[in-house]
């Protein structure tokens, strides 16, 4: 594409527009309202000819998937669109990486105009450079909300609410309080079985077969039963008990009344990638709610259903597993023991692993060299000026500064609406006491109750002031400086980050030639990012 614009063209645009909170007025919000005259207005003074609008009113940046940009691209591939105008980057995305996907390779290789009227992007401009770091401050914005957001649920369960998406099997939610779980008589009955049964020695394989030819409802079939409205294909695909479901059950403490949440870490907030946490790091509040076997039948049934499991050794871990991949055979590169002096560990080809020389060659690396070279390409890549560090954080500062106007106020005004609310409704209960219309015993019940809650309450809004006074104390720049920083400064190598800018590695076949010191391996590396076209490739020799 020319660096010149182009003023020959015949341009078929289209008006993309993207919310991503929840509309507060009937019908569109204001601001997809507000987007759409801008757009318009722009489109007319350009003299640019619309060919439709695409809309997405509620739906995070942070995610491609959505049905107004999918029907876009739809139209591109069909070569109705050769214009794309939003009101500025973030409206297209705030996952720098594949934003700049879209505006760096997508675009240019249909042959589409993108313009962000706000930011003042054009791609037929050859003043572009710094607009892939401003798809970087984007996602910053998002990335920070994403914290928030999981600090509350932190709170929560820190407090032992229950925050789940649905409730363990044998218990439901309380209709009065959906952070507090209840015995769900019929599958608490088939838990209670279960325990005993493992408690006797019963196998867990053993117990899914005894209840499958029963053909009681797994739990994923015995939720579905009850909402009718959820997708059984995507809780189960086998649909019946199997004995790691079993075991899984027979150690989870839920049973005993706690409360055990924080197992599981998503990988990013723009990733579906689960990660296990260690024990120690699950947040564990006691007595909950009701439990459903005692701590005798929940240690005998534990011990003697115990299967043979194989523990990891030492404290290596591979960050490159599912990124590393063999450059002949494409299986992944799997860890290997290394004869080498202080070195951790080699990679190899996972089919030659496996199968040996009829599979593939022996592409083995040394983990450490890898490392290396991974980490240099990135700080290679990221590296940018000061001139541009101090563009970016005087940007990312007036897009931020809209956006955190102290988040936890809408909290904190909801929990005091709620305590005004508990005052009244404890006030009529005194009134309809003295009217007779309830006993003394219901009375005191109830009023315990929302007492109870009203002191729970009271102590998050302090908790929540805490935590605005807090983030008050540290200054916005510094804050900043430091999220950029961990785009532009990498010092070490982590999984989350490396899925975010690598799609693979490739290793090829090192081979030995003669130097002066002796045999010299060489070996060539090609790094896939998500935001290249073009592979980098890396040789390298030892």
């Amino acid at each position: 594409m020319s660096a010149k614009r182009r003023t020959d063209v015949n341009y078929s645009a289209a008006l993309y527009m993207r919310l991503s909170k929840d509309d507060e007025n009937t019908g569109e919000s204001g601001s997809i309202i507000n987007q759409r005259k801008m757009l318009r207005a722009y489109a007319k003074e350009h003299r640019y000819m619309v060919y439709d609008e695409y809309i997405d009113d509620g739906v995070s940046g942070t995610t491609f998937d959505r049905p107004g940009f999918k029907r876009m691209i739809q139209d591109i591939e069909k070569k109705k669109i050769n214009l794309v105008l939003t009101k500025d980057l973030s409206r297209l995305g705030r996952d720098h990486i594949m934003t700049g996907q879209y505006t760096e390779l997508y675009f240019p290789s249909k042959r589409v105009r993108y313009i962000a009227v706000n930011d003042g992007y054009d791609s037929d401009s050859p003043y572009t450079d710094i607009a892939p770091f401003k798809n970087v401050i984007n996602e910053m914005v998002a990335r920070d909300t994403s914290k928030k957001i999981r600090s509350s649920f932190e709170t929560r369960m820190r407090e032992g609410d229950f925050v789940g998406a649905k409730a363990p099997y044998g218990y439901q939610r309380d209709p009065r309080d959906k952070h507090h779980l209840i015995v769900d008589e019929p599958a608490a009955e088939i838990v209670r079985e279960m325990f005993q049964s493992a408690a006797k020695g019963v196998l867990p394989k053993q117990i899914a077969d005894h209840l499958n030819a029963r053909e009681v409802p797994s739990p994923a079939v015995y939720h579905c039963m009850k909402h009718p409205d959820w997708n059984l294909d995507a809780f189960s695909k086998r649909k019946e008990w199997t004995s790691s479901s079993i075991t899984k059950m027979l150690r989870n403490i839920v049973y005993l009344g706690h409360m055990a949440q924080g197992k599981t870490t998503k990988l990013s907030f723009k990733s579906n990638i689960i990660l296990e946490n260690p024990e120690c790091d699950w947040l564990i509040v006691r007595n909950t709610h009701e439990p459903l076997v005692s701590q005798e039948t929940f240690e005998l049934a534990a011990r003697r259903s115990k299967q043979r499991t194989c523990h990891a050794r030492g404290t290596f871990r591979n960050v490159f597993s599912g990124i590393a991949k063999c450059a002949d055979c494409g299986r992944n590169m799997s860890t290997v023991g290394t004869r080498k002096k202080g070195a951790r560990a080699n990679l190899a080809c996972g089919g030659y692993k496996l199968y040996g020389s009829k599979e593939c060659t022996n592409h083995f690396i040394d983990y450490d060299v890898l490392y290396g070279i991974v980490l240099d390409t990135v700080k290679e890549l990221v590296c940018i000026s000061q001139r541009e560090r101090e563009e970016l954080l005087r940007d990312a500062k007036e897009c931020m500064g809209k956006d955190q106007k102290n988040d936890s106020t809408k909290e904190i005004k909801r929990l005091e609406k709620r305590n005004r609310q508990l005052d009244g409704m404890i006030e009529q209960l005194y009134e309809d006491h003295g009217q007779g219309l309830i006993q003394k015993e219901r009375l005191q019940k109830m009023v315990g109750k929302y007492e109870a809650e009203s002191r729970q309450i009271t102590d998050r809004i302090e908790a929540l002031k805490s935590e605005s006074q807090n983030e008050k104390q540290q200054p916005v720049d510094e804050k900043l400086e430091q999220l950029l920083q961990e785009y532009t400064d990498v010092k070490e190598l982590n999984p989350e980050l490396l899925y975010r800018l690598i799609d693979h590695i490739e290793i090829g076949q090192g081979h030995y030639e003669k130097g002066k010191h002796g045999k010299v391996k060489r070996q060539s590396v090609k790094i896939w990012f998500r935001f290249r076209g073009a592979p980098v490739t890396k040789e390298y020799e030892i």
